[in-house]
């Protein structure tokens, strides 16, 4: 019969101790219910020079923005904005009205572009943003949920996919969109009011019926 010291028994009782702590020592990466992948919104800047006089913008260089803004596909979501000195306010009522042809609003202000504006120049940045979803789908964690509950990083990825293809302005997700001071309730209101000063239709009384007799066989 072999025997065992006490100090390999006590070696071996501290290793196995020591691998249970271990393995009780596994934190899950996320132990909320909350997605560890989330919508990121990014921004890209193009930008495009034109000459500008005091009578506002040529007629060349207007068909240049025209042709620009169709290439670029302009829809909602897009700022336009205008950098460098303006010689005049018809140059900014020239891009102005060739942006509310796709109906667009000229911004406020202008981003940071590379380079710099030439004299007797302008020009025009159109900012475009994305919204998109890094890393998803993922499926590296998907056993996490029998490790003390934990929620893997793949959770989330389908609704906030979703969503980032389909919010119309990717702006909106950093920022909610603006209100015009009018709410629903004053709109159903006007409706409303409009309903109720109608004048009611039998007010002119009921149209005379000619009453007829009928005689039996």
């Amino acid at each position: 019969m072999p025997i065992r010291s006490k100090s390999a028994s006590a070696a071996v009782i501290a290793l196995s101790l020591g691998l249970g702590l271990g393995a009780c020592s596994i934190t899950p990466s996320n132990s909320t219910l909350y997605s560890v992948k989330q919508p990121v919104v990014e921004r890209s800047n193009f930008a495009m020079d034109l000459s500008a006089g005091a009578g506002g913008l040529p007629v060349p260089e207007q068909q240049r923005l025209a042709d620009w803004f169709e290439t670029m596909n302009l829809r909602y979501g897009d700022r336009v904005a205008i950098d460098g000195a303006l010689p005049s306010d018809a140059v900014r009522e020239d891009v102005a009205a060739i942006a509310a042809r796709h109906g667009m609003l000229l911004s406020d202000g202008a981003p940071i572009t590379d380079g710099f504006v030439e004299p007797g120049m302008v020009r025009v940045v159109v900012t475009r943003s994305r919204a998109h979803v890094p890393g998803c789908p993922d499926w590296s964690d998907y056993y996490a949920s029998n490790i003390r509950n934990a929620t893997n990083d793949g959770y989330g990825c389908a609704v906030n996919t979703n969503l980032a293809a389909m919010v119309a302005d990717p702006q909106h997700l950093l920022q909610g969109a603006e209100g015009t001071g009018e709410t629903v309730v004053m709109s159903s209101t006007k409706a409303i009011q409009t309903y109720r000063a109608q004048e009611p239709t039998g007010r002119g009384g009921l149209p005379e019926v000619n009453s007829q007799s009928t005689g039996g066989n």
